[in-house]
C-alpha cells in the first residue's frame, strides 16, 4: 500500500426528513444563495422543503445551471453573489449543480479570469462556504473537492479540485431520488461504477482494505442498479445506491492506491463535442480502455472478474474477455449503450477528439502514463 493522508471534512446527514436540518446547519445571519438546475426540485417537493427550512434567513436563488454546467451561466451567478453580498452557497440538485456552485465559490474572490482555475490550474486562496442537498446520486461531488465545468463557447470540459470547496455538509435523503427518470437513475449508477473502477482497476499494491471496499461497492451497484429501475420508490434500494455513489468518490477507496482516470478524460471530450451525458461517455470508453489496457491491468482484471463477477475460468484470457463482456452487459442492462454508434457518433469524430486531448495536454493518461494520443485513438476505435 502506498503512503497517504486522508481527511474528509464534509458532514453527512443521511435519511428521510433530513432537509429540515438546514435550519441549524446554516449560520443564522448568513446571506444564502440557493442554486439549482432546471426546476425539477419544484416539481418533486424538494424546493418547498428547502424553503421551509430557510424560514427566517436571508436568501436568494439562482436557477438554470445546466447538466455539464456552463461557465458562462456560472459567471452570472458570481455577479449576483457580489451584488447581494452572499456569504453562503446552497446547491440543491445533482452533481452538475454542486460542481457549478464550487466554481462560483472559488471565483467570487479570484483575482483574474476564473476560467484560469480550470484551464491553467491557477491557484485560489479562498472560497465561499458551501452546503448541499443532493437529489441525484452519481458523482460523489457532495463530499469531495472536485468540480467539472464546461465552457460552451469553446466546447471545453475541464476540471479543478481544492480542499477549499469541500461542502461543509451534505444532506442525502433517498426519497428525493424517487422522481428521477430512468435515464438519470442509470446515469447515476454507471457514473458511480466507473468512479470506483478508475481507482480499483489499475495494478496491485496489496491494499486489501481498499480493494474489498471497492469490490463491495461494485457488487452493490450491480445488484441494486437494475432494481432501482424496476422499483424506483423502494427506499432501501435507493438508499444503497445513494450511499454507494457517495462512497465511490469521497476519497476513501482511493487512498494508498494508484488511480487511472483515463476513461474520464476521454469521456469529457465526448461530452464537450457531442453533448453526451457524462455517464454515457463513461459507458462507452471504459470497456474499450479495459480491452486496450488488458496487459498493464491484467492482474486487477483477473481479480475483478473473479471477485466481482464470480467468474471461474482456467483460461485467464477468456476470464478477462468475460469480465469485460459482463461490464458491457451491465451498462447495457441499465439502458446505457456502450458504443459510439449507439449515440449516433461516427468514427469521423475520432481525430478531432484526439486533437482536443492533445490541446488539453492529456497525452500520458492512465496509472502508468502509457495512454498516448495514439493509444487514445485506438481506444476510441475500439469504442466505435
Amino acid at each position: 500500500m502506498q503512503n497517504f493522508m486522508f481527511s474528509n471534512p464534509t458532514k453527512i446527514l443521511f435519511g428521510e426528513g433530513q432537509i429540515q436540518a438546514l435550519a441549524d446547519l446554516i449560520p443564522t445571519h448568513a446571506r444564502v444563495l440557493l442554486t439549482y438546475g432546471g426546476g425539477s426540485i419544484k416539481k418533486n417537493g424538494v424546493y418547498d422543503q428547502v424553503v421551509n427550512a430557510l424560514t427566517g434567513k436571508t436568501w436568494f436563488e439562482f436557477s438554470g445551471i445546466e447538466p455539464n454546467p456552463h461557465y458562462e451561466t456560472l459567471m452570472k451567478a458570481v455577479d449576483l453573489v457580489k451584488q447581494e453580498k452572499i456569504d453562503f452557497l446552497l446547491p440543491v440538485g445533482g452533481g452538475s449543480v454542486i460542481d457549478g456552485t464550487k466554481l462560483i465559490a472559488a471565483a467570487v474572490n479570484f483575482d483574474g479570469e476564473p476560467w484560469d482555475i480550470l484551464a491553467k490550474h491557477a491557484p485560489f486562496h479562498s472560497a465561499l462556504p458551501i452546503g448541499c442537498v443532493l437529489t441525484l446520486p452519481a458523482t460523489g461531488t457532495e463530499s469531495n473537492g472536485n468540480s467539472v465545468v464546461t465552457k460552451a463557447a469553446t466546447q471545453e470540459k475541464l476540471s479543478f479540485g481544492s480542499p477549499l470547496v469541500y461542502p461543509q455538509f451534505a444532506i442525502l435523503d433517498p426519497t428525493t431520488t424517487y422522481s428521477l427518470p430512468p435515464r438519470q437513475i442509470a446515469n447515476g449508477v454507471v457514473d458511480a461504477f466507473v468512479h470506483i473502477m478508475e481507482q480499483y482497476l489499475t495494478y496491485p499494491v496489496d491494499a486489501k482494505v481498499q480493494d474489498r471496499f471497492a469490490e463491495g461497492l461494485l457488487m452493490t451497484l450491480i445488484e441494486e442498479g437494475p432494481r432501482a429501475l424496476e422499483e424506483p420508490t423502494n427506499y432501501n434500494i435507493r438508499a444503497n445506491v445513494m450511499w454507494a455513489a457517495t462512497m465511490a468518490l469521497n476519497g476513501l477507496i482511493g487512498v494508498g492506491v494508484p488511480q487511472d482516470w483515463a476513461t474520464h478524460m476521454i469521456g469529457h471530450e465526448l461530452t464537450a463535442m457531442h453533448g453526451l451525458d457524462h455517464a454515457q461517455t463513461l459507458a462507452v470508453v471504459l470497456p474499450a480502455v479495459m480491452q486496450h489496457q488488458r496487459g498493464p491491468k491484467r492482474d486487477k482484471l483477473l481479480q475483478y472478474g473473479r471477485r466481482v463477477w464470480g467468474l471461474d475460468l482456467s483460461d485467464e484470457d477468456a476470464l478477462i474477455d468475460a469480465a469485460i463482456a459482463q461490464t458491457r452487459q451491465f451498462f447495457e442492462a441499465m439502458g446505457t449503450p456502450t458504443r459510439l454508434q449507439g449515440y449516433g457518433v461516427g468514427r469521423e469524430s475520432i481525430p478531432k477528439l484526439v486533437d482536443m486531448l492533445v490541446k488539453h495536454q492529456l497525452i500520458a493518461l492512465g496509472e502508468h502514463g502509457l495512454i498516448t494520443p495514439e493509444a487514445s485513438r485506438e481506444i476510441l476505435e475500439l469504442a466505435a
